[in-house]
């Protein structure tokens, strides 16, 4: 780490000095005012609806193991293998990721934060309307596959261009909010999913959710997208990415040339803080779910009440460590997130193995609140990269990261669960936590310059 150097914001000009001369940010002083309001508004409410289209798929993994593999397949590997085609999704982000940020880069933000939305919303509605494998057989999880792949391709360019759109919008000692409030809003994507999950599981039978039922949600999905399209009409460019071009500052080229050229500290730091932001998510709230169910026999409906519940704490967690990374600095909040996440996701699993169920909803929520660290680890990204490769830099670090983690996640949580027992997810988390940490104490010796 001891290569990493991040630039240093000059006085009052609202202008971040950077290796090739003076590029703007947004500015230092101004208020947060009305406009700045709606943007989040908009965007939050935006990244929710895409949001939810990509992690429906999760919460109804145990019905598509079944649909979608032939039915004398041991339940635990149709569950494998349903796992691994939603962790395709995150190998695929890359792809769509460096794509989407190297055109935002060059040709405005705004354009590739509306594209996302569109190549999200039409494959979730196509997995609507798939046929099953007592249909059409092997080859319904090989659509099934390809269309999650076109998921991750979208979602690839949604959160990194989410977050440099709402950073480069509003005055710079706002900007661990504003990450925040975006965060919060994809949070409650899923807290829409998993609202609906509990729903179904409460109002339908199993044979019921397996007959068509399951398919009603990836309908909403395609719905959603189309919805999130038409609000980003009403968003404008980034001031940032007007006034770069404006002065011809926009990068040239391959802006992810120069981020792996002259910004690699920047890229470990971004990739570090990812891998626990990953588990935050992938573990504790998308996969717990269904973990507790198969581990513990935890009811389904219960599951998903405590997922609901984990999802709403996890929302508010992701302001509170914003504000906190605004106020009291970033570092100490991804320490104290570090610390909280890891001990409440022990509590969760280790009360569960003990073989109680009395405090599930608590614990659950404590150990969603704690996951809003992830409400932060934006603004370290935000930080790393000056504006003209800010996108790709990002985009770059965080999706590299997530395909690695996020991908091989889902798998290896399953297999060690069977391997290790129940509580092995908790020991997964704890080790993100444990990284996250060390990058936290490295950033209180080499703080990251005023956000």
């Amino acid at each position: 780490m001891r290569g990493v150097h991040y630039r240093v914001p000059p006085g009052d000009n609202g202008v971040m000095a950077t290796e090739s001369g003076a590029a703007p940010l947004a500015a230092t002083h101004r208020p947060f005012d009305r406009g700045d309001a709606k943007t989040l508004a908009l965007s939050a409410l935006g990244g929710a609806l895409e949001f939810y289209d990509f992690v429906v798929f999760v919460f109804f993994a145990k019905t598509l193991g079944v649909l979608f593999f032939p039915p004398d397949t041991e339940a635990w590997l149709a569950q494998l293998q349903t796992y691994g085609i939603f962790a395709a999704g995150y190998l695929a982000r890359p792809l769509g990721g460096i794509v989407m940020a190297h055109f935002g880069d060059l040709v405005g933000r705004k354009r590739m934060f509306t594209l996302s939305v569109f190549l999200m919303s039409v494959p979730t509605l196509l997995i609507a309307l798939l046929p099953t494998y007592a249909q059409v057989g092997v080859l319904a999880p090989v659509l099934l596959l390809l269309l999650r792949i076109v998921q991750g391709i979208a979602v690839g360019g949604e959160v990194p261009g989410a977050w440099v759109f709402v950073a480069e919008h509003v005055p710079r000692n706002r900007i661990g909010f504003a990450c925040a409030s975006l965060t919060a809003g994809l949070t409650v994507g899923i807290l829409i999913g998993s609202l609906l999950a509990a729903w179904i599981n409460t109002h339908y039978s199993e044979q019921e959710v397996e007959g068509w039922v399951w398919r009603v949600p990836f309908l909403l999905g395609g719905a959603f997208g189309f919805i999130a399209v038409y609000l980003r009409r009403w968003l404008s460019e980034t001031p940032v990415f007007a006034e770069m071009r404006e002065r011809r500052q926009l990068a040239e080229g391959y802006p992810v040339r120069e981020v792996l050229a002259r910004h690699l500290g920047g890229v470990a730091i971004s990739m570090l803080v990812s891998w626990m932001l990953t588990a935050a998510i992938v573990v504790v709230i998308l996969m717990t779910p269904t973990l507790v169910q198969r581990s513990f026999a935890l009811p389904a409906a219960l599951a998903f009440h405590g997922n609901s519940v984990a999802t709403a704490a996890l929302a508010i967690g992701c302001l509170v460590f914003g504000w906190t990374a605004d106020r009291f600095g970033v570092a100490r909040a991804l320490l104290v997130g570090a610390v909280g996440l890891s001990a409440s996701t022990y509590a969760l699993y280790a009360q569960l193995a003990s073989g109680s169920q009395a405090h599930f909803i608590e614990l659950y929520a404590l150990a969603g609140f704690f996951a809003g660290t992830v409400g932060a680890v934006p603004t370290v990204m935000v930080a790393a990269f000056p504006p003209s490769v800010r996108f790709s830099g990002l985009s770059f670090s965080y999706n590299v990261a997530y395909a690695i983690f996020g991908g091989i996640t889902p798998p290896l949580v399953g297999w060690l669960s069977q391997v290790l027992g129940g509580v092995a997810p908790a020991h997964y988390v704890a080790l993100t936590c444990v990284i996250g940490a060390i990058v936290a104490l490295v950033l209180l010796r080499r703080p990251l310059p005023e956000a």
